[in-house]
């Protein structure tokens, strides 16, 4: 049997035979005449994708015309064998367009468009179409507004206008659009607090009459704002008001302040008219040497001062009561020597202080007109006197003016003067006060 093997397979055409054999028998186990699955892809080869976000490109006369409605970006499904699908998807080398090289002004719908792309894959682009409006570019020049916010301000400190340099922008866009433009603003965006000038770059923003911001071209886009700031606040003296009457047997020597000067803050006009601040002293409550401390007194308009209080060093001198008794025995034989009758006792004087009182400007020649240079035409008035008589007065006791007459054309200081009862004393904040004086404008 083996021998006849051996001699089967030495056979050449006995193996040619069994390798027909052979083959038809696998070419009927693969070959299946009616199944037709040959006719379409396999499931397993097949993907689908939804590719989010891509750019927009729009392809137009850049040059004359402004093309709005088009969206940024766009969803794309793709659809076919899986490697081009995932090929589309990771390395996004295709582009989505719309065409619009023909169009003429006017609104309109086009249809968005994908190219460079597998012609193996199914596109289906998320919006398919869109609404444009195809408008004249125009280009127009804007003067710019500088802002700044006050608030960012230190305390004591004040600000002057903004300005801006260039102070005009060129802005191009859509004709119907930059026909809508109603501001064009700088911010200078600064942190705050703020004590000295400051010069910085601003972002351009142009806004409609509602203050929305609207879609145009701006050159340049941002420019350089400045704003100078200067300080509320000066050194003015401290005066020191003494109210009432020593005791008796009490000798006032001196009254000394630990410090003469105090920094005040507040409006510009506060300031203008404020020359002095004061503490007042109680000289009833005398009866020693020693240190008191007394708050400083501001007038209306000052905000704020520096330092609030001071120190007030006393000196005075006392009679012993057998020096004063000496004193008061040699004063009744003296009376009565003298054979004069009593004297009354003298009452006790009183200060009162007139705040933010007008300065009239009188004499001014004719065809000409005079006015405060500094912009400040008020002081403050001290009066001094007795009780009795400084209680009973008003601001209308007093006639504060400027006389103006014998001055000509130009910037004068002209000394303040002041009217008022005989029985007391005065003392003005404001000792002159600048005058402008200016030749009037002639009707034609």
């Amino acid at each position: 049997m083996d021998k006849l093997i051996d001699k089967l397979v030495d056979n050449r055409w006995f193996m040619k035979a069994v390798a027909l054999v052979l083959a038809l028998l696998l070419f009927d186990a693969v070959y299946d005449g009616s199944d037709k699955s040959g006719e379409v892809n396999v499931p397993g080869d097949q993907d689908t994708e939804l590719i989010e976000d891509v750019p927009v490109k729009s392809y137009y006369d850049t040059d004359n015309l402004v093309v709005t409605g088009v969206p940024d970006t766009v969803d794309v499904r793709v659809s076919g064998p899986k490697s081009h699908v995932q090929i589309a998807k990771t390395q996004r080398d295709f582009e989505v367009y719309v065409n619009l090289s023909d169009a003429e002004v006017g609104e309109k719908q086009v249809r968005i468009l994908v190219r460079d792309i597998s012609d193996r894959l199914d596109v289906t682009v998320d919006p398919l179409y869109a609404t444009v409006s195809i408008q004249e570019k125009v280009t127009k020049e804007f003067k710019v507004e500088p802002e700044f916010n006050q608030s960012l301000l230190g305390d004591g400190f004040t600000s002057g206008a903004p300005s801006v340099k260039p102070e005009t922008v060129k802005i191009t866009g859509a004709k119907d659009v930059v026909d809508r433009i109603s501001y064009v603003k700088a911010a200078l965006d600064v942190k705050g607090p703020i004590e000295e000038s400051v010069t910085g770059a601003a972002s351009i923003r142009v806004l409609d009459r509602d203050m929305n911001k609207l879609n145009v071209a701006v050159d340049p886009e941002t420019v350089e704002v400045t704003v100078s700031v200067k300080s509320l606040a000066k050194t003015v003296p401290i005066d020191v008001v003494r109210k009432g009457s020593l005791p008796s047997g009490v000798t006032l020597n001196s009254i000394d302040l630990d410090t003469a000067e105090a920094r005040i803050t507040g409006s510009e006009e506060a300031l203008g008219q404020t020359e002095r601040v004061r503490v007042e002293i109680d000289l009833g409550k005398i009866t020693k040497d020693g240190v008191q401390t007394l708050p400083v007194i501001i007038p209306d308009g000052i905000t704020s001062v520096d330092p609030k209080t001071v120190e007030a060093s006393v000196d005075v001198t006392a009679e012993s009561q057998e020096d004063q008794e000496d004193a008061g025995s040699e004063a009744e034989e003296d009376e009565a020597e003298t054979a004069t009758p009593p004297a009354e006792e003298t009452e006790k004087d009183e200060t009162k202080t007139f705040s933010n009182l007008p300065i009239d400007l009188t004499g001014a020649a004719e065809g000409y007109t005079a006015a405060f240079a500094d912009g400040s035409g008020r002081t403050n008035l001290s009066v001094q006197g007795p009780v009795s008589v400084v209680n009973g007065l008003g601001s209308a006791d007093f006639n504060i003016f400027v006389d103006a007459s014998s001055l000509s054309e130009g910037e004068h200081n002209v000394p303040v003067k002041v009217t008022g009862p005989d029985n007391v004393s005065w003392k003005l904040s404001r000792e002159t006060v600048k005058i402008s004086i200016t030749q009037k404008n002639e009707e034609a």
